[in-house]
C-alpha cells in the first residue's frame, strides 16, 4: 500500500504507560535512533519513584518525551503532538497536556471495566466522545503483539510485555526512523535469552509492518536532518556528560580519579558509568553512607587524588561537615549535587533548584565554597571540567548544581578534540624543602601548598581545628582566626578574576528588560526569549553558570536595565542573593512543580513585563 509522505519541521512524541511498560526503553531507543538519522533532539523522561509502582494506578504512570527537529531546538517541547497511551492511568495523567488536534494512540486491550475504574473513569473515554477533540487511533496493542508472537516458545505475559516493543516499531515506521541500531541492541540486550530476543524483535518488525499495511494510518512523516556543524556526535544524557568530564578532568590534570559515592537519585548512573572507566585511572567506591561517601573522597584529595563525591539534597545535607572540613583544610574536592524535588525524600524522581542557598550556605562557620551550574545536558562535561579546574588550582571544595531534568534528559553532544581541554596543574609542593610551611599561600590564588603525604621534608598536620597562618600549628588566636577566616574568603571571591563576564544576548541592545537564569532553565528560558523576539519584543538574555563567586560584571549588567527577571524552580533562591548582594528587586518567577519550565508559560511572563508602563 502506497502512503503519503508529509514533512515536518518538528515533532514532540510522548509514551506513557505503566511503570512496567518498559515506557523508558522504548522512549530511548526512539531517540537513539533519532540521534542517529541527524536530527536535533531533546528529551524528558518522567517516572515514578518506586521500582514497581501500584500497577494501572496514576502514581505508576511512567512517560518519556522526545522533541525532534530539523532545526536547532532548546526544549523536550511544551506539549506532546502524538501521546502513546498503554492504559487508561497514562491516557488521565497526560490528557490534559494534549493539545487539541493532536495525534492519540491508545492500547484498547487495557481499557478494561477495572482499569477504568482504578483512575476514576465512570466510562470508556474511548468510545462517550470525551475524546472527540482528538485524533484518535484505538488499537488492540496487547493482543496485535500476542497475535505477532504465536508460535514462539515464550509464555503469554512474556509476549504481552513485547507490546511496547510493536508500538516502537509502529512510531518508527511513522517517522521514518532506522531500525538497526534497535535490532542490533535486542539482539545484545537478550543475548542470553534467545527466544525472547527473537520475540522483541518480532514484535518490533511486527509494529513496523502493521503501519505499512494498515488503513489506519494513510500518512506518514519525515522529519529531515537538522544542520549541525562538521564532527563527531553522539546522543548523551547530563550525568554520562558529567561522568565522562570527570574522567577528561583527570586525564587533563595527570591525577588519578577517586570517586567515593552513596547511591541516591538522581545521581546514581554517574557512579555506574564512572565505574566502568578504569582504565583510565579511575577508581570508583560505593560506600556504606553518604557520610563515608564523601568521607573517602576527601581523603583521597589529601593522598594527592582527584577526589570526587556525587549525591542529591538529602546527601548535601550529610556530607557538610566533611565539607566544611575540605574548607578547612583547603583540599580540592569535586561535589556533584544532583539536584531533585525536596525537602526530605521529597519526589525523588522530578526535578528542582532548591538546593542553591544550601550550596551557599549550609554549612557551620564560615565556609565559603565555589558554586558552578550546568545549563544543558552537554554543557554537564565542559561544567564538570571548570569545576576541577578550580578546586585544583585554588585547593578547595567545588559544588556542582546539576538536577534532575538535566541528568536525565539527552542532547546531542559534539565531541570535543582532547588538545582543546584546558590543561589542569596540580602544582603538587616541591618535595625536601627546609621548614616547609603548609599554609604559606601562592599570592596570586591565595591556595595553600598540595602536598602529598609521605613526601621528603613536608610532613605537615592538616585536620578541622583552626590553623595558624604560615605554620599550620594548631591556633586558637582570635586575630589568626580572623585572619584566616577572612584568606579563605578572599581566596574564593579572588575566582571571579579568573572566570568569564556575564555574556548578555541583547541583539538590538534597545532591550529594557533582562531575563537571567542558572542552571538547567536555559533552554526553556531561551525558548521563551525566541518566542517573544520573533513577535517583535525587545528582551535580553543573560545565564549564570558561575554562582559563587558571581562574575565580576554581574552587577553593572543588572543595573543596565530597567527590569530584571529572574526565572527558577524553587522559591526565588538566587534572586534573594542578588537582592541581598546588590540591593537590586529583581522579579521572581517561581514554579516548583518537580517539573521544568515550559517556554510559553515563561514567554507569557516576560510579555507582561516588557509592557508594565
Amino acid at each position: 500500500m502506497t502512503k503519503q509522505v508529509e514533512q515536518l519541521d518538528r515533532v514532540i512524541i510522548r509514551f506513557a504507560g505503566d511503570s512496567g511498560d518498559g515506557m523508558q526503553l522504548t522512549g530511548d531507543r526512539f531517540t537513539q535512533e533519532t540521534a542517529a538519522f541527524g536530527n536535533d533532539l531533546s528529551t524528558l523522561p518522567n517516572f515514578p519513584a518506586e521500582i514497581r509502582a501500584p500497577a494501572g494506578t496514576l502514581p505508576g504512570v511512567s512517560s518519556f518525551q522526545l522533541h525532534f527537529a530539523d532545526h536547532d531546538i532548546l526544549t523536550p517541547g511544551d506539549a506532546p503532538d502524538v501521546l502513546v497511551a498503554m492504559n487508561p492511568a497514562a491516557l488521565k495523567a497526560n490528557l490534559g497536556d494534549l493539545p487539541r488536534g493532536a495525534d492519540l494512540i491508545v492500547n484498547t486491550d487495557e481499557f478494561t471495566r477495572r482499569n477504568l475504574a482504578k483512575v476514576g473513569y465512570a466510562a470508556d473515554p474511548v468510545e462517550d466522545g470525551t475524546l472527540e477533540e482528538y485524533r484518535v487511533h484505538a488499537l488492540p496493542l496487547t493482543s496485535m503483539t500476542v497475535t505477532a508472537l504465536t508460535g514462539y516458545e515464550i509464555s503469554k505475559k512474556d509476549a504481552e510485555r513485547a507490546k511496547n516493543m510493536f508500538a516502537l516499531g509502529l512510531l518508527s515506521w511513522l517517522y521514518h526512523r532506522p531500525t538497526e541500531g534497535t535490532l542490533a541492541f535486542l539482539e545484545r540486550k537478550f543475548a542470553k535469552k534467545p527466544e525472547i530476543m527473537k520475540a522483541n524483535v518480532a514484535a518490533f518488525q511486527a509494529g513496523w509492518n502493521y503501519g505499512e499495511t494498515t488503513e489506519a494510518f494513510s500518512v506518514q512523516y519525515q522529519v529531515k536532518p537538522a544542520e549541525h556543524a562538521p564532527g563527531l556526535y553522539r546522543n548523551i544524557t547530563g550525568n554520562v556528560a558529567l561522568a565522562y568530564g570527570i574522567v577528561a578532568a583527570g586525564q587533563r590534570s595527570g591525577l588519578p580519579v577517586y570517586l567515593g559515592s552513596y547511591p541516591i537519585t538522581p545521581a546514581s548512573d554517574i557512579l555506574h558509568e564512572l565505574s566502568k572507566h578504569k582504565r583510565f585511572g579511575v577508581r570508583t567506591f560505593q560506600a556504606e553512607d553518604e557520610i563515608a561517601a564523601v568521607g573517602a573522597a576527601l581523603g583521597a584529595s589529601f593522598g594527592g587524588s582527584l577526589g570526587v563525591t556525587t549525591t542529591s539534597g538529602p546527601g548535601i545535607a550529610l556530607k557538610s561537615e566533611t565539607i566544611g572540613l575540605a574548607v578547612a583544610t583547603e583540599l580540592p574536592l569535586l561535589v556533584i549535587d544532583v539536584q531533585r524535588s525536596g525537602p526530605s525524600t521529597g519526589m525523588p524522581t522530578k526535578t528542582e533548584q532548591a538546593d542553591l542557598l544550601q550550596a551557599m550556605h549550609g554549612r557551620n562557620g564560615e565556609a565559603p565554597v565555589p558554586v558552578i551550574a550546568p545549563r544543558s545536558p552537554s554543557d554537564c562535561f565542559d561544567a564538570a571540567l571548570e569545576a576541577a579546574r578550580i578546586a585544583v588550582k585554588y585547593r578547595t571544595p567545588v559544588i556542582l548544581l546539576s538536577d534532575g531534568y538535566l541528568a536525565n534528559g539527552s542532547e546531542p553532544w559534539k565531541l570535543p578534540e582532547v588538545d582543546t581541554l584546558p590543561v589542569i596543574e596540580p602544582g603538587f609542593a616541591a618535595p625536601g624543602q627546609e621548614d616547609f610551611q603548609p599554609f604559606a599561600r601562592d599570592p596570586e590564588t591565595l591556595a595553600r601548598p598540595w602536598a602529598v603525604p609521605g613526601t621528603p621534608g613536608l610532613e605537615h598536620r592538616i585536620g578541622g581545628l583552626e590553623k595558624a597562618d604560615g605554620s599550620g600549628n594548631i591556633s586558637y588566636d582570635p586575630a589568626n582566626h580572623d585572619r584566616m577566616t577572612r584568606l579563605r574568603q578572599a581566596k574564593v571571591d579572588g575566582i571571579a578574576a579568573d572566570i568569564e563576564p556575564l555574556a548578555v544576548d541583547d541583539p538590538s541592545g534597545a532591550a529594557r528588560v533582562l531575563v537571567l537564569g542558572w542552571g538547567g532553565t536555559f533552554g526553556a528560558i531561551s525558548a521563551a526569549v525566541r518566542e517573544v523576539r520573533a513577535a517583535g519584543g525587545l528582551v535580553a538574555q543573560a545565564h549564570l553558570r558561575h554562582l559563587n563567586p558571581f562574575p565580576a560584571n554581574l552587577e553593572p549588567v543588572l543595573r543596565s536595565y530597567d527590569r530584571v527577571v529572574v526565572p527558577e524552580i524553587n522559591l526565588g533562591q538566587l534572586a534573594l542573593l542578588l537582592r541581598g548582594r546588590f540591593l537590586i528587586d529583581v522579579i521572581s518567577y517561581n514554579q516548583v512543580r518537580g517539573l521544568p519550565f515550559k517556554s510559553e508559560e515563561l514567554a507569557g511572563v516576560l510579555r507582561d513585563v516588557i509592557d508594565r508602563d
